[in-house]
């Protein structure tokens, strides 16, 4: 395959917040070790016409960053709240002018809604194949939208290839539009070795007592943070313990949660670190004795991966491909989503037996080191780009770390 010039487009990229703007640029950065070119265009900025941006102009802001390519859109809007439509109605002009400059090969869309539809749309104008990847909210919580179903359908019967991060997610998709069948993969997102030996060990205000039950990341309702309350309120009687919460609360969802903490009959015992850097939040992992990922839908968090690279003793749900990439008794206790019993007897058994923490804990990490690595998933990108662009009738799906059973 000779090198290509990839237009790889998303809603957030960092410093953003969030798992898929962290996943693209770790993508970007594995494709370019390929030795492609990579153009990563953020579709996420508006500016209101009250203030200028430096050309003055609708347009991109390009830099480059660890050999990507970055173009952030820039939108002024001349009303001052501009719709959904004239956005990305600008977006999709401006995204054409790049192509007219830059000449891409593929066009890579992250997130059906929005992003993909723009992208998918312009490679099929100007001949192009289109990826598009699907993460988790897109088809867990937009395809109930009557208003955006069909624009998702259309981009998922449009895409040249699709890919997912969980098995769930792609039976999803072969369900709502049963022509993608032969054109998907699933296949779980990687992480870089940590040496958390090289991490500063956290000082927190308040003592963390007793066995310390963590959970990391966006603190949001899809996350399963009652269910885990509900088991720490139910277990605290029975065994000294913190619930650390290394993170904070999405801010549409920050009022409900800190009431429900006040009301939660455990607030004493309840620390909320608020949002931190990635590597001062990595170094929460040395207080922890448990980790807790309650997800009712998830996707393919990082947070689990860096967990398991830590070392500790898990209990997920087995929402998405937490339940795939975790196995109940072999490197982690797996509870069904939404279920405070099973959370409760999982968490009593691990507070109260050191060795099996220490024996999940120590397979979790092998795993990790294993079967969620960078060459693992590069091989595997490598895989969708040769199907991609292989010609028609000669596709063969091989892709490295789906589950058999």
């Amino acid at each position: 395959m000779d090198n290509l010039k990839i237009c790889i487009t998303t809603l957030e990229f960092p410093p953003d917040v969030g798992g898929v703007g962290e996943s693209v640029k770790r993508i970007g950065k594995l494709l370019a070790s390929l030795g492609h070119e990579i153009h990563v265009v953020v579709f996420h900025t508006r500016r209101s016409s009250t203030t200028r941006s430096e050309t003055g102009r609708k347009g991109f802001h390009t830099t480059i960053e660890e050999q990507l390519h970055v173009h952030r859109y820039e939108s002024v809007s001349r009303t001052g709240s501009a719709s959904t439509q004239d956005f990305m109605s600008d977006v999709y002009a401006a995204l054409r002018r790049l192509h007219e400059q830059e000449r891409f090969d593929v066009f890579h869309g992250f997130y059906v809604n929005e992003t993909g539809f723009v992208t998918t749309l312009l490679a099929r104008e100007v001949g192009r194949p289109a990826i598009n990847s699907i993460r988790g909210a897109d088809l867990h919580r937009n395809v109930f939208d009557t208003k955006q179903f069909g624009q998702i359908h259309w981009v998922l019967e449009q895409s040249d290839w699709l890919t997912f991060v969980s098995q769930e997610l792609e039976q999803r998709a072969h369900i709502l539009a049963p022509s993608v069948r032969n054109r998907t993969a699933a296949f779980w997102n990687s992480i870089a070795p940590i040496d958390f030996d090289t991490i500063d060990r956290p000082e927190p205000d308040v003592e963390l007592a007793g066995t310390v039950i963590s959970t990391f990341g966006n603190l949001r309702d899809k996350k399963g943070i009652d269910f885990l309350v509900w088991a720490c309120a139910e277990l605290a009687p029975r065994i000294d313990l913190t619930l650390l919460l290394v993170g904070d609360f999405i801010e549409k969802e920050k009022a409900h949660w800190q009431e429900f903490i006040r009301a939660s009959g455990i607030a004493e015992r309840i620390v909320v670190t608020g949002r931190l850097p990635r590597e001062q939040a990595l170094g929460y992992h040395h207080l922890t004795d448990i980790f807790v990922i309650p997800s009712l839908r998830d996707g393919c968090p990082n947070a689990l991966i860096e967990a398991m690279l830590a070392g500790k003793a898990i209990v997920g749900s087995s929402a998405d491909a937490i339940g795939e990439i975790l196995e109940h008794e072999q490197d982690a206790l797996v509870v069904r989503p939404a279920n405070t019993a099973d959370l409760i007897e999982n968490l009593e058994r691990l507070a109260t037996d050191k060795p099996l923490q220490q024996r999940l804990g120590e397979a979790a990490r092998r795993k990790a080191l294993r079967d969620l690595s960078p060459e693992r998933e590069r091989d595997n990108w490598l895989s969708v780009y040769e199907q991609v662009l292989a010609p028609a009738g000669t596709r063969v799906i091989d892709f490295s770390n789906r589950r058999t059973s």
